[in-house]
């Protein structure tokens, strides 16, 4: 899947997926080797009668078993590893996440890498000053960002358009306010 989703992107997408570091099996070699794995695998079928889900206070909820139905896989989630280490490779695709910071957040990050991505955006991890720690000398600390898309992605090739539009609104909006259209 991974060389026909390579071979069948733009030159955006592939660039992006061809800089990371990261290699990937695919799902049906993951797969393959569970099936032909003889004794030392067993495979079973899942079927809930409830679920339950816990929270960061310990408090359990119930889950409608509809809602689990209903939920959908992330369309790109088997290269998502690939697609944000190779947005982190690229320093001006972190300068990018960088820019993200400031215009969509008002934050202002010294560095920035992409953490994760799914259909609905990403999250960042960027370098923000806090001036509360050590005694107010003014140390940075690492922040989570997320940002979400106005719509949802179908597809890498839609995310990677996304991303795209994105740098381009970011760089009109600091461009017009510094004077510099």
């Amino acid at each position: 899947m991974e060389q026909r989703v390579l071979s069948e992107s733009s030159y955006p997408v592939s660039s992006v997926l061809s800089s990371s570091n990261v290699f990937t099996t695919s799902r049906r070699e993951n797969l393959k080797e569970l099936v032909d794995g003889g004794e030392r695998f067993h495979i079973y079928r899942f079927n809930p009668s409830s679920c339950m889900f816990i929270d960061g206070y310990g408090l359990t909820h119930e889950v409608d078993l509809e809602d689990i139905e209903r939920s959908k896989a992330d369309p790109f989630a088997s290269l998502s590893a690939k697609l944000i280490d190779g947005i982190n490779q690229s320093e001006e695709r972190r300068r990018a996440l960088i820019l993200f910071c400031l215009t969509y957040l008002k934050a202002n990050a010294r560095d920035a890498y992409m953490s994760s991505v799914d259909r609905k955006g990403f999250d960042v991890l960027g370098k923000v000053h806090n001036p509360l720690m050590n005694g107010g000398t003014g140390e940075y600390q690492w922040k989570e960002f997320r940002f979400t898309f106005k719509e949802e992605a179908r597809d890498i090739e839609t995310f990677c358009h996304r991303l795209v539009e994105m740098e381009e609104e970011a760089v009109y909006k600091v461009s017009s306010n510094s004077g510099l259209t």
